[in-house]
């Protein structure tokens, strides 16, 4: 791999030792960010107002009422979406009880490009909160006119983007996140902490799965075109994507190649996070799909099993990563649902899921991972869930290290408030330390799901090519439209 940042130097700032206070899963209170300068609050744009930007506004306008940032501005290519976006801006300033916020003075945009080209002056900091197919574009942009972004996960859609928008960063200097938020919690820490200590031995493979019955995957019939709701820009909806019209059935988006990322992409990076991290994974040499059901040309597999394999890492010896995503058909008569009668399907989890219940007593959730060495096993929830040694007797007879790694102060939105109002600097999640990086590593695992069953790529992580499979390149940088290229 390219030389990049490492953990440690991506957490190597002042004050990032405290454990995360949460007031919501995204903020900490103000009193743990660094004292404002009278020049250090920071005016903020918000890019996609769902539901999961509007999660934001709570504790931006918690911040506003210190005096620590502004919201200026908002953009939505759904009018509705926009409209609820400023009704949230507005309840939220109310119950912070920011003084003199004025709703209509936030200026709204159908078209991020318009933000950029007629408020740069006027923001600071932007969030995106968009269909994945339309992060890396709006990213970049605010990269490049030197503003601080904090994108949600996953950062990019395609592999090319993640080092397009890494390489921005690190030249531009401006502070930026990926929203994959158990990473703030200090549990990646004390996870590569408890493997460097050898708490179960060398590790031998590692399972990862989050198990979905909907939504992330499975074919459908081909869309019929239907007139754009009105309301909507369905043009800047669309963005970098291949132009068709308008369909309800891409909406939700998450399981369609060309605008969502499956569950690998919006479920993976709150497991396979936390992975890469503590084994500083780097490129894989070759991944593979092992199992699959339902595959389409234009949607992700119902169901999945893709592995990664990684070579030597410094001391670190080869090791093997499992994804599993998707549901199949219960075969277990006992295994029942709330009615009594045996549920149809269970979700695509590793075998060892169900021994753990079995041998441990410790029932293992819908999404997570497994490290599994040669004196034992550890256990992880998805975001940032705490790592668990098994068995027992392991656990007892093991001394946890002391904490060497600096962690996140404030969660990953606090880490990244504090980073932009210094006016740039490192970041847990940062597109050029971590998220970029890691999101070249694990998209690898799209091109083994778009190249069939049994059929390994080899990837030459280097020059982002599969080098056994070049029909495979069309999947590693996209056709941009015109006027929506990086």
């Amino acid at each position: 791999m390219a030389k990049r940042l490492t953990r440690r130097d991506a957490l190597k700032h002042g004050g990032a030792v405290a454990a995360a206070a949460a007031a919501s899963p995204l903020f900490s209170s103000p009193a743990v960010l660094a004292a404002p300068n009278p020049n250090s609050r920071l005016n903020c744009a918000l890019i996609g107002c769902g539901g999961r930007g509007r999660s934001y506004l709570g504790g931006l306008m918690r911040q506003a009422a210190a005096g620590e940032l502004a919201v200026v501005a908002l953009a939505d290519a759904d009018e509705g979406s926009l409209g609820r976006g400023v009704h949230a801006v507005a309840k939220c300033a109310e119950q912070a009880k920011v003084k003199g916020f004025d709703a209509a003075k936030v200026k709204t945009f159908t078209d991020y490009r318009l933000l950029y080209d007629k408020s740069p002056n006027d923001i600071d900091a932007v969030f995106i909160a968009t269909p994945d197919h339309q992060h890396a574009c709006p990213s970049m942009m605010a990269i490049q006119l030197g503003k601080h972004v904090y994108c949600e996960k996953p950062l990019v859609h395609h592999i090319y983007e993640a080092r397009a928008l890494g390489d921005a960063a690190r030249k531009a200097k401006v502070a930026t996140q990926m929203g994959n938020q158990g990473s703030g919690t200090g549990n990646h820490q004390t996870l590569a902490e408890y493997l460097e200590a050898g708490a179960i031995g060398k590790v031998l493979e590692v399972h990862g799965w989050h198990g979905f019955f909907s939504r992330f995957g499975g074919s459908m019939p081909k869309p019929k075109p239907q007139p754009a709701p009105k309301g909507l820009d369905w043009d800047a909806w669309l963005g970098p994507a291949t132009a068709r019209p308008f369909s309800s059935v891409y909406r939700p988006w998450h399981g369609w190649r060309d605008f969502g990322t499956g569950s690998l992409g919006g479920w993976g990076t709150h497991v396979m996070d936390a992975i890469c991290f503590a084994l500083k994974l780097g490129y894989p040499t070759t991944v593979e799909l092992v199992e699959v059901d339902d595959p389409s040309d234009a949607r992700f597999p119902m169901r999945a099993t893709v592995r990664f394999d990684f070579p030597q890492r410094g001391d670190l010896p080869p090791v093997s990563v499992f994804w599993y995503d998707g549901c199949k058909p219960n075969t277990d008569p006992n295994l029942k649902g709330r009615d009594g009668k045996p549920v149809a399907k269970v979700g695509n989890y590793p075998e060892l899921h169900a021994r753990i219940a079995k041998d441990h007593g410790r029932k293992l959730g819908n999404a997570g991972s497994i490290f599994v060495g040669e004196k034992g096993i550890i256990c992880c929830g998805s975001h940032g869930g705490a790592p668990v040694i098994l068995p027992e007797a392991r656990r007892k007879e093991f001394k946890p290290p002391a904490k060497t790694l600096p962690r996140p102060s404030g969660g990953i939105m606090g880490d990244f408030l504090r980073a932009a109002r210094k006016g740039g600097g490192p970041t847990f999640s940062g597109f050029g330390t971590f998220s970029g990086p890691f999101l070249e590593m694990f998209l690898v695992g799209h091109l083994a799901m778009f190249a069939g069953l049994h059929k390994p790529v080899q990837w030459d992580g280097e020059n982002m090519k599969p080098t056994n499979r070049p029909e495979l390149e069309k999947f590693v940088k996209r056709e941009y439209r015109k006027g929506w290229s990086l």
